[in-house]
């Protein structure tokens, strides 16, 4: 073999010094992860200790199967003692709300649920929170806003400037309506109403039931308007002014075992589109203001201005 000159030499044995210090550390790594494996085989593996879950609802409250069966595995966790709902929300559809409000109840059927209001909890987010057993908000939260409403916008007059019109052809005059390309037929706006009155008295006798609201005091707040913290414990919508600390302090008083138990989160994994996403967001942080129409066609919401 030839011999190599100076600069070679020490190129090639640089190189077999990297490739030794590289192969300690790899070592040195492997090592450390089946002494880890090994020491977890020795303790009965990693400590699982009694939690609080707690749960945030933001944004726009939609139908979530993945939030659903998140909240059933909370429900039969045994590590799971008790439950804290974060809320900040202006509402959602009609079905969402009322998917989140069944889950959660079922939640409560099998350990203490409290919610913790933050700066808006408002229709949809209110619903939420009457599914707890005890509400806790900010005394300047915005809550309320009990009502439902149906919106589409109305293009027909831009049409008519622009020279655009729309031809459609559908099995009967109540097909596909209301639409924003013409004007709304009159039977199908009095259907529309009619969906948001069965709505409305739907979320009008669920506050009424788990508030324990009379008729007089039921219409005081069930008409659209939005409170503050003070203003909704005046009037029997939530139970404490205060924070998650109020809240613990809540649930330790139902049973002593909850003392001093950690408050874990619990997740769900957001495949949602970046879109879908921001337009959550601008809706949790722009309040009831922020409120978006989706235009692709009319649904129900609990999202009242």
């Amino acid at each position: 073999m030839p011999e190599l000159d100076p600069l070679s030499r020490d190129f090639y044995e640089e190189r077999r010094r990297k490739w030794r210090r590289s192969a300690f550390w790899r070592g040195f790594l492997v090592a450390a992860v089946i002494a880890g494996v090994i020491s977890l085989f020795a303790t009965g593996g990693p400590e699982v200790t009694d939690e609080i879950a707690r749960v945030s609802v933001a944004g726009l409250i939609t139908d979530d199967p993945k939030r659903d069966a998140m909240l059933d595995r909370i429900a039969d966790a045994g590590r799971v003692k008790a439950v804290m709902v974060r809320i900040n929300s202006p509402g959602g559809t009609t079905a969402g709300s009322e998917a989140l409000y069944q889950s959660l109840r079922s939640v409560a059927a099998k350990k203490p649920v409290v919610a913790v209001m933050s700066e808006l909890a408002a229709s949809g987010g209110y619903i939420t929170a009457i599914a707890a057993d005890h509400i806790v908000a900010r005394g300047n939260t915005l809550t309320g806003s009990i009502g439902v409403i149906m919106e589409y916008p109305n293009l027909t007059q831009v049409m008519a400037r622009l020279g655009i019109t729309m031809e459609t052809v559908r099995s009967s005059e109540l097909k596909a309506e209301p639409s924003p390309f013409r004007p709304t037929n009159p039977a199908a706006r009095a259907i529309d109403e009619a969906l948001i009155e069965e709505s409305y008295q739907w979320f009008r006798g669920l506050v009424g039931e788990r508030r324990g609201l009379d008729a007089p005091a039921l219409d005081r707040v069930a008409n659209g308007a939005v409170f503050t913290g003070r203003l909704a414990l005046e009037n029997g919508l939530v139970d404490e002014i205060g924070g998650e600390t109020e809240a613990v302090a809540w649930l330790e008083s139902r049973d002593a075992g909850l003392k001093d138990l950690p408050v874990r989160d619990w997740e769900v994994e957001d495949d949602r589109s970046i879109w879908a996403r921001l337009i959550a967001g601008m809706a949790s942080t722009g309040g009831i203001l922020g409120e978006i129409s989706l235009l692709a066609d009319p649904k129900l919401y609990s999202i009242g201005p």
